[in-house]
């Protein structure tokens, strides 16, 4: 069940290349694997993508670098999941 809204979620996490915490503290905006923009912003020591903040940065992965944030972050057009009722 909604498989494209999952799939444009998971892209909108991804930025294309490896892109280290030092490159992304330096930027103001990032163009997600999803095609939208993120917002970056750097202040006091902490960088924001959008809302979320990053929590851990530059763990290095086979296929990039992975920075964790505390929340998920949402395309535009895509709704917060609702719990189903049964």
């Amino acid at each position: 069940e909604n498989k494209e809204q999952l799939r444009a979620i998971l892209l909108y996490h991804v930025f294309p290349g490896r892109v280290t915490s030092s490159e992304v503290a330096k930027m103001t905006e990032a163009k997600t694997a999803q095609g939208e923009t993120l917002r970056i912003r750097a202040s006091d020591g902490a960088v924001k993508v959008d809302d979320a903040t990053v929590t851990q940065t530059d763990i290095t992965a086979s296929n990039g670098v992975i920075h964790i944030i505390d929340s998920v972050l949402l395309p535009k057009g895509a709704s917060k999941a609702q719990p189903k009722t049964y």
